[in-house]
């Protein structure tokens, strides 16, 4: 087991807290006043400073007031609250956009834009990075060593593409450098040849404008690449001066499932992954615990980029947001919920935007743990209270690490290549829906996967889960072989391995890149269906619906054997679910859109096939298990996502219910109510 290493050891436990803009307050020192007193009231034991604060800090170029930012850490630190504090490159201010129009980001259009919004900076920028490496060399010599200052927060939410000069002429060097200096190879990466788009020189090639190329599809693919790899390197540039001054961690927020930017290329370049979640709760299109799903993705997601050791949750909402269609209220109960699921997952942090409301723009109306009345006695003042007095009774969980041996592979590249696909569903592949599908499959049985990158290592599973890997990076089909043979399971789906990572198609069948011969199948054929059209996949005596997509397969091999078959249509009796031996495992091709039910139902089999078998608990609907472990306590965290009252699976040990104390037993069944959860630890 992983030895417990808190991510910030001068708590003594878990972090709670959020964005704090104390420069929108610097006329009422009375609020600032307050605002720690309240802070004190609520449990919140750290601040995020200075994230869009560079006015403040540099009103006039070259001119810096950094004093009152001196006032507030030092005297957050002096009532026992910890700063985390930001570079402001997320917005500037006026007088550079006016004296530099350079560092505004061009739109896909190609009109530059105007000052205003935020995050429409030119990544190439020279002067921008200059301006950058300025303000974060003055902040890291000034404050890198403040005993109160814990962490770097990075810029905020980076993300979006310049298509100026600058950025078309990078995109070229890059392109060269990838291609090595070769425009022959990169016309047949390509495929330029179609409609005579044939390049002879990379002076000529262009990002994808609005009014540009749009289907040469290896350079829709390549300029996404691009981005994610210029944004890296703006974001090292900003860290330079902050490890040159000081010894603190970086961190930047990431987004929910944000199709920008590869996170796996950032997070390489982080000492703490932390991420903003802002789920959609109590919508009219799912259910609480559907909602609760896609955030354990997230989550899962995020803690997967550095395997064992814990993540944060930088935002989230103590009530409601107000950028969203509709801006619902959390019910009585979810917050706590929610910031127990983060925890469960793997966060040391539970942190909020915002602290207080800004009394005007775009954010006035954003829920806060403090609103316009400024009073402590709210239905949320009070939740958040609460959460910290949880926090507090939880401080033993810092630093432990989620236990598991299953995954479930996500890429960026991969998303991107199905998005730009013209083929199948125009619009909407699912992508993440079926990720979210077989994710929770998992997790319905008592599962907590990881979700991973398909170039990471596979080291420590036993099960991996690839839905819809269509594009195959270099190396990666043979790794998957190598993990079945050596004993692993791994399940596939329909569009597995029909393009190489230029997205050009594999030539000889599908799955292509050797994966036919660890699947024991090929994908002759690809059927879909309209929305509200269905199949039926017959699984012994089990009929389970199936949608969307329907592979038409042949068997490859003749140890390959079909677990399910098409009900009807013209290819009604052939294999819709397949399962194939190779080396020491197995490789499971599911060929179509199953029901969530056929899935648990598959998994389960799968489960108690595993090299150390047990029997699966099919939990009850709406609870979610997750563990974390240490070198001498596994945590277990019950949740309950449902309005109803639960009775949990018998306790497998003997524990200590982290909440109130009392002893429990192993067998015992524990009931929990609508909204409820149960923590224990081992005993």
């Amino acid at each position: 087991m992983q030895p417990q290493k808190p991510l910030f050891p001068q708590l003594g436990g878990l972090l709670h807290g959020g964005d704090y803009n104390p420069d929108q307050w610097l006329d009422r020192p009375d609020i600032l006043e307050k605002d720690i007193a309240l802070m004190k009231k609520a449990g919140i034991n750290s601040a995020s400073v200075g994230i869009f604060a560079w006015s403040a800090l540099e009103p006039q170029e070259g001119v810096y007031t950094f004093e009152w930012m001196d006032r507030v850490i030092d005297r957050l630190y002096e009532n026992g609250i910890y700063t985390v504090l930001a570079t402001p490159s997320g917005a500037r201010p006026v007088w550079m956009d006016e004296k530099y129009p350079e560092v505004r980001r061009v739109r896909p259009d190609g009109l530059r834009n105007i000052h205003g919004q935020r995050h429409n900076h030119c990544m190439s920028s020279p002067i921008y990075r200059q301006k950058v490496r300025q303000m974060n060399t003055l902040l890291a010599k000034r404050y890198g060593s403040h005993p109160g200052v814990i962490l770097w927060h990075l810029s905020n939410e980076y993300g979006g593409a310049c298509y100026c000069d600058l950025c078309r002429k990078k995109f070229q060097e890059w392109l060269r450098k990838k291609y090595h200096d070769d425009i022959g190879a990169l016309n047949h990466a390509w495929w330029t040849a179609f409609w005579s788009h044939t390049y002879t020189s990379f002076d000529q090639i262009d990002p994808p404008m609005e009014h540009g190329e749009h289907s040469v599809l290896g350079m829709l693919l390549d300029w996404r690449r691009f981005t994610t790899e210029n944004t890296a390197e703006f974001m090292r540039a900003e860290i330079e001066p902050l490890r040159q001054y000081s010894k603190l961690p970086v961190t930047t927020n990431f987004m929910w499932m944000y199709g920008g930017l590869d996170y796996h290329t950032l997070a390489k370049d982080l000492d703490i992954i932390s991420w903003d979640a802002y789920p959609r709760w109590h919508n009219n299109e799912e259910t609480v615990y559907d909602t609760a799903t896609q955030t354990a993705f997230n989550h899962s997601l995020m803690r997967s980029f550095k395997r064992g050791q814990p993540f944060m949750l930088m935002e989230s909402t103590p009530s409601q947001v107000n950028w969203m269609p509709f801006n619902k209220l959390k019910r009585p109960g979810i917050h706590a919920l929610a910031c127990l699921q983060a925890v469960a997952c793997g966060s040391d942090t539970v942190q909020y935007f915002q602290f207080r409301m800004g009394r005007g723009s775009f954010e006035q109306f954003h829920g806060a743990v403090v609103n316009h009345t400024g009073r402590d006695d709210t239905r949320t003042f009070r939740e958040v209270s609460e959460v910290g007095q949880l926090l507090r009774t939880l401080s033993p969980v810092a630093g432990s690490s989620p236990a598991t041996k299953k995954a479930v592979i996500y890429d960026w590249d991969n998303r991107w290549a199905i998005e730009d696909m013209a083929g199948a569903a125009k619009n909407d592949k699912k992508y993440h829906e079926v990720c979210y599908e077989h994710f929770d499959a998992l997790r319905r049985l008592g599962e907590d996967p990881d979700v991973i990158s398909s170039t990471e290592s596979f080291d420590g599973y036993d099960l991996i889960c690839a839905p819809m890997l269509y594009l195959l990076k270099p190396g990666v089909a043979q790794r998957l072989k190598d993990f079945v043979a050596q004993g692993g399971t791994l399940v596939t789906t329909w569009l597995t391995g029909y393009v190489n990572e230029t997205t050009l198609a594999f030539l000889g069948g599908f799955p292509g890149d050797g994966l036919m011969e660890l699947t024991g199948v090929e994908a002759e054929e690809l059927d879909t269906l309209y929305p509200g059209q269905t199949n039926g996949v017959q699984v012994g005596d089990e009929r389970y619906e199936t949608a969307q997509f329907c592979e038409l397969l042949s068997l490859r091999s003749p140890e390959t054997r079909v677990l399910g078959s098409y009900t009807q249509d013209f290819y009604q009796g052939q294999p819709a679910i397949t399962i194939h031996p190779y080396g020491k495992g197995k490789s499971v091709h599911i060929a179509t859109r199953v029901e969530k039910q056929c899935l648990i139902d598959l998994y389960s089999g799968l489960l108690s096939m595993s090299p150390s078998p047990k029997e699966p608990v099919l939990l009850p609907n709406g609870v979610e298990v997750h563990r974390r472990v240490n070198a001498d306590t596994q945590y277990t965290f019950y949740l309950n996502f449902s309005e109803e009252e639960v009775t949990l699976p018998a306790l497998p040990r003997d524990c200590r219910d982290m909440l109130t104390g009392e002893r429990l037993s192993a067998g015992s069944r524990e009931t929990l109510g609508a909204y409820g959860y149960l923590v224990v630890a081992s005993v």
